[in-house]
């Protein structure tokens, strides 16, 4: 009976020899269950050992011949391709990102054929694998990437045999060598963004309030913390709250809390992902005869209706439809350039929109002796 270590070491040996090996030819060869097999083959993929195809294993690195081989097929442009994309939603936030990428696919002559998730584990796999048998070239894709379901998925689909593009997401830490091109919106930048527009207003207590079920959140507080730390400001767990979505059961209770508690410890600002719940922000603290900007300025993170809200909110602004086309063009080259191409990590940055939520004003405690 071989090790693990062992066991992985022969599986390495024989793809060095053989270039390709299927995974049941490992199970014959070592005497071990599928499941074992899966798992070393899996381990050594995730430290970017081997690379895992449809069936079996081959060498990370492939030669310029191979990779020719498997282009040429596709032809010298992207006329006639289908390109497949599976997002979350086609609410909020994901229009835009699926106009763009229309927009590069037509100029392509191309065409876009596309599926939603609706965020329910399983269905990106199973609207992936639909869209495989459509017979599109290339995959747009934004699926769950945390967690055990999360990491497997991701593993799949370097799997595929057609080139596949993450869209606002990419691989975590735990597969550092995964070979899938990404378009993503640098959020932590953006979060950093607003907090140095309100500190050139006099701010220095700058409370973030996210959107609780958003897979943004997590770019965003990393982005408050480390402009708060870089730029010398307070940032205590008091400032830091997750809300329920505008609207939902209790918002209302909910949004009073943490205005409450911004004004008990001090904070004179906000930073709220997404405009929903800015918005949401606003008209609580309108009830509760807080003026804004006056006594709170609020920053939204978004940009999708924060103007039309009262008065206007000054928003971080994701490039949403360029970020469409970004990926759609990284998905396409993919498909028609026969040369080798790195893995491309593509990170687009939001802009600042300065409205009138934030006001000029000095910061509020100075304004109040505090």
């Amino acid at each position: 009976m071989f090790l693990p270590s062992e066991r992985q070491e022969r599986i390495l040996a024989t793809v060095r020899q053989r270039g390709t090996v299927r995974l049941g030819e490992l199970v014959e060869r070592l005497g071990v269950s599928a499941v074992t097999v899966r798992r070393d083959v899996t381990a050594l993929a995730d430290r970017g050992l081997l690379r895992r195809v449809h069936g079996g294993v081959t060498l990370p690195h492939r030669g310029a011949a191979e990779h020719e081989e498997r282009r040429t097929p596709f032809g010298p442009t992207a006329a006639g391709v289908l390109l497949g994309m599976v997002v979350p939603s086609v609410e909020y936030y994901w229009p835009q990102v699926i106009q763009g990428a229309q927009t590069a696919v037509n100029a392509a002559g191309g065409r876009l054929v596309m599926r939603v998730s609706s965020y329910e584990p399983g269905e990106d796999r199973r609207q992936i694998t639909a869209l495989l048998e459509r017979g599109t070239r290339t995959l747009l894709v934004a699926p769950v990437v945390t967690g055990t379901y999360g990491l497997d998925l991701l593993r799949w689909l370097a799997t595929l045999p057609v080139p596949v593009v993450l869209v606002e997401r990419e691989p975590p830490p735990e597969l550092p060598t995964l070979a899938l091109d990404a378009a993503t919106t640098a959020h932590a930048i953006g979060a950093g963004l607003a907090v140095r527009h309100l500190v050139t207003l006099g701010h220095r207590s700058i409370a973030l309030v996210l959107s609780r079920q958003s897979p943004t959140s997590r770019a965003l507080r990393r982005g408050w913390t480390g402009t708060m730390a870089e730029l010398g400001l307070p940032q205590p767990e008091e400032w830091q709250f997750e809300v329920a979505s505008y609207g939902t059961p209790g918002w209302a209770a909910a949004y009073d809390h943490v205005l409450r508690r911004c004004r008990e410890r001090g904070a004179t600002a906000l930073l709220v992902h997404s405009d929903r719940e800015a918005i949401g922000m606003v008209e609580r603290a309108r009830d509760l005869g807080i003026s804004v900007p006056g006594e709170m300025a609020v920053v939204s993170y978004d940009d999708e209706v924060a103007a039309t809200s009262d008065p206007p909110l000054t928003a971080v602004r994701p490039q949403k439809h360029r970020l469409g086309r970004v990926a759609a063009e990284l998905a396409l080259a993919r498909v028609t350039e026969v040369e080798r191409r790195p893995v491309h990590r593509v990170q687009l940055w939001p802009t600042l929109e300065v409205r009138e939520s934030c006001g000029g004003q000095a910061d509020y405690e100075a304004a109040h002796g505090r």
